[in-house]
């Protein structure tokens, strides 16, 4: 931070007893706010989430205790509730602690969750947002999220059939509004959203781009079609974490990408 001009607004000090939820971004430690920076350099406790690369993980202050607490889809992984009582009990024995989550807290990052088990106990936090990981796959691969000609609107949309109320006709009634869609964790129900897509009203030749590990190393874009996408996924290799956007926005990346200067690794 010492680079930063002597009227840059100070940051915020993480107090003991704090805890702050800290957006990582979509996996390159280049792409993390500098207050998400800031505040891994001053926490004594880091818990952090499964998407989180490692290279981030460099950045903390050498001296706090850094614990795995992440989730993934069919495997073993932390209870949200266990995650919940152990921010309160560090926060309770007087840690700085940082709850870092890939992409940002609060979009489809169980943040709300979080913030909630926080609140009812008393425990003072600070959100610190990133860049989620939709709509950095999307700029990253090309792909604008918005332009004036196509679309006024943007869905960000969950893959998963977690909420008791959420069904098929659901990612159908997506399909219905017209508007490019980008969904996360969708790989594993790919067959069943696209089916539904058609079955909305949208054309089989429809644009389609998986975007695999966004920012990484391992970074791989796929386009295809509406129609094409789950055969595309599984000749392509294509395994989780990826973004799936749907969408005549998708058309744009071919006449946007050519002179693309590479993307930073």
């Amino acid at each position: 931070m010492s680079t930063l001009p002597s009227s840059f607004p100070p940051f915020p000090e993480i107090s003991p007893g704090e805890v702050w939820l800290v957006g990582a971004g979509p996996g390159d430690p280049s792409h993390l706010t500098l207050l998400a920076l800031h505040a891994l350099q001053r926490a004594n406790y880091v818990l952090y989430d499964a998407l989180v690369d490692a290279r981030i993980l460099d950045i903390v202050n050498r001296g706090a205790i850094v614990r795995f607490v992440g989730k993934r889809g069919g495997k073993p992984s932390q209870r949200q509730q266990d995650i919940n009582s152990s921010l309160i009990a560090l926060a309770r024995a007087g840690h700085r602690v940082v709850r870092l989550k890939g992409g940002d807290p609060f979009v489809f990052g169980r943040g709300a969750e979080e913030v909630a088990a926080l609140s009812e106990a008393g425990i003072p936090y600070r959100v610190v947002p990133g860049i989620t990981s939709g709509l950095a796959a999307a700029s990253l691969a090309g792909i604008p999220a918005t332009t004036r000609d196509t679309n006024h609107a943007i869905i960000l949309a969950t893959g998963h059939l977690a909420v008791d109320d959420w069904s098929l006709d659901h990612w159908a009634a997506l399909a219905r509004t017209g508007q490019p869609v980008i969904f996360y964790m969708a790989i594993a129900n790919l067959p069943e959203i696209t089916a539904a897509f058609e079955r909305g009203g949208l054309s089989s030749d429809t644009p389609v781009a998986i975007v695999q590990s966004a920012s990484t190393p391992a970074e791989r874009v796929v386009e295809t079609t509406l129609n094409g996408a789950v055969e595309a996924v599984k000749g392509a290799g294509i395994e989780p974490p990826a973004i799936v956007i749907i969408g005549k926005i998708v058309a744009l990346r071919s006449s946007l990408r050519s002179l693309a200067l590479a993307d930073v690794r």
